[in-house]
């Protein structure tokens, strides 16, 4: 599997200065996608044990909020081998940092039944639909996404959304 960037302060993806690795691949191709240098998979840098522990310690910082997963396609099932292992990795390390994904693979469907769920903190799922564009929204591009609080929806057993107010990290 393979990895498009690593952006080592970003503002944009989530709350905080955060960590952010955009990974290579994705076969949902959304129109007006912000990142279509992503979608080819044999494009970008090898994703290896050593972009993740260079992840990890590009985390340490204390002014580091989070590291978010974006891709690409982070879920899917080139990549999510992969994504699962730094979000592991990143969780044991650093248990009070959030760790965000975006997937264009639905909570329901897919992602909550795949290994990586017991990692995230928040999942904003649903593909990009330009039709449903919304530049006012927070952390999504169009309005059939949703940011999913994961650990209070595995809690209750149903999609609970993230409240910023309530949870601003």
């Amino acid at each position: 599997m393979r990895y498009n960037k690593i952006r080592k302060m970003d503002i944009s993806n989530g709350p905080g200065v955060r960590v952010s690795i955009f990974f290579q691949g994705c076969a949902f191709h959304c129109k007006g996608c912000f990142n279509p240098e992503t979608w080819d998979f044999d494009k970008g840098e090898e994703f290896t044990d050593e972009t993740i522990e260079h992840i990890l310690d590009l985390c340490s910082n204390d002014y580091i909020k989070g590291l978010s997963m974006l891709g690409g396609e982070p879920m899917h099932p080139t990549n999510l081998p992969g994504a699962t292992k730094l979000a592991k990795a990143f969780k044991e390390r650093y248990p009070n940092k959030s760790l965000w994904s975006w997937s264009g693979f639905t909570y329901e469907d897919y992602v909550s039944k795949q290994e990586i769920i017991n990692y995230l903190d928040v999942l904003v799922d649903g593909q990009f639909k330009e039709e449903l564009k919304d530049p006012s929204l927070k952390y999504m591009g169009s309005s059939n996404q949703r940011a999913i609080d994961v650990k209070k929806s595995l809690k209750a057993g149903k999609v609970v959304l993230f409240d910023d107010e309530e949870d601003d990290e």
